[in-house]
């Protein structure tokens, strides 16, 4: 049987778009770090491993796309540097992140468990990423959802 996505064209796919931002490896380890508070430059590169150029590369294309924003600071004695921040647009990827450490800490944990929790700041339970409909149903099994075509498909 044939399935009935094959009927749709992929041309304007926004999952392939957001992973033409996101998909490259150290995207998403600098929005780790700056979800997890650390947003200096030089403190991203110590703490990651990620070479200079990369991260300054990476940094940069987050700003133009408008998840980070780049925020000035200076040291007694220092020139001007930038921390960098999340925008609104960058704190709706949080839930994303909280998604892939989950099935990292499922899957990639090193025997003693992971190496980070997430926790509710308010009660200290562990938080995790969960599916829910508009109408407010909680999806357990994601053989649940479907796909259909939306406002934007185009016949292929």
């Amino acid at each position: 049987m044939r399935p009935p996505a094959l009927d749709w064209s992929v041309d304007n796919c926004t999952i392939a778009r957001a992973m033409a931002i996101l998909g490259e490896r150290w995207t998403l380890v600098v929005m780790r770090e700056v979800f997890t508070g650390v947003r200096r430059f030089e403190d991203m590169r110590v703490r990651t491993g990620v070479p200079r150029q990369v991260l300054t590369n990476r940094l940069a294309m987050l700003v133009e796309t408008g998840i980070l924003r780049r925020e000035p600071y200076q040291e007694p004695g220092a020139r001007v540097r930038h921390e960098y921040r999340p925008t609104p647009m960058g704190l709706e990827l949080y839930p994303m992140l909280v998604a892939v450490g989950e099935w990292g800490d499922r899957y990639l944990a090193d025997p003693e468990g992971p190496p980070l929790r997430l926790v509710h700041r308010d009660c200290d339970a562990q938080v995790h990423a969960e599916l829910h409909c508009a109408a407010g149903h909680h999806l357990t099994d994601n053989r649940d959802v479907v796909s259909q075509p939306g406002p934007g498909a185009r016949r292929r």
